[in-house]
């Protein structure tokens, strides 16, 4: 996988005969055999009879297959599948702040407050203002019933959030201004605008990225 993603391997090529691929990797033909197999299943290549196996063109490699999106990440120095990944986790993270500014009860926004204001006590203390932080966000998609977005959401972040390119930069005032993106979410949902909730959920996301991704690539491509 790794080969295929760095275009050792680039789309078109023929893997090579399996007796090649056991020396180089130093493994039995059944290892190969279920390797290639898995490859296959997240869209990788294509194994036709008599054809060989032949490397796809990342259109088809299935990104939100774990191996394949943190192989993918850690060989993306433009940072764009990290900006991809953000502009998707933006556009379903403010439809659901949207539907929770109309459906989220006392409880759920005295939650969010308490959430906020714990994170203002711990913006010395980057671990667990992270924690707090997902904790909040996961409020607000619960609080949307939106299950398939959150799983959405939910996925892609557990398999981006260890990458060093995700986690970017952080510190005390990193978690500052973060948090004051998350009292304007709360407060539009305590309100009830619907419309400003999910517009205080896109900015929050797109400001706590450019900050944390730095200058590589092309930032730009997070613009709508």
């Amino acid at each position: 996988m790794q080969r295929i993603v760095r275009r050792s391997y680039p789309t078109g090529m023929t893997l090579p005969p399996e007796p090649v691929l056991c020396e180089t990797f130093s493994v039995s033909r059944t290892v190969i055999r279920e390797a290639v197999k898995v490859l296959q299943e997240k869209g990788l290549v294509t194994v036709r009879q008599g054809s060989g196996t032949t490397v796809n063109p990342p259109v088809q490699w299935n990104m939100l297959d774990e191996l394949v999106l943190v192989a993918t990440i850690a060989e993306d120095e433009s940072l764009a599948v990290l900006d991809d990944l953000v502009v998707t986790r933006r556009l379903l993270e403010s439809d659901m702040a949207q539907v929770a500014a109309r459906t989220a009860g006392r409880d759920t926004v005295e939650r969010l407050r308490a959430l906020v204001d714990r994170m203002d006590e711990l913006v010395d203390d980057v671990a667990a203002y992270e924690e707090h932080d997902r904790i909040f966000h996961d409020a607000i998609m619960l609080a949307s019933g939106n299950r398939i977005a959150r799983g959405v959401v939910r996925s892609l972040q557990s398999q981006a959030i260890n990458t060093a390119g995700y986690r970017g930069e952080s510190g005390r005032e990193l978690c500052e201004a973060s948090n004051a993106g998350h009292r304007r979410v709360c407060e539009r949902i305590a309100a009830q605008d619907a419309a400003g909730a999910a517009d205080a959920m896109f900015t929050h996301i797109t400001d706590a990225w450019l900050v944390r991704r730095g200058e590589a690539g092309d930032p730009g491509r997070l613009k709508r």
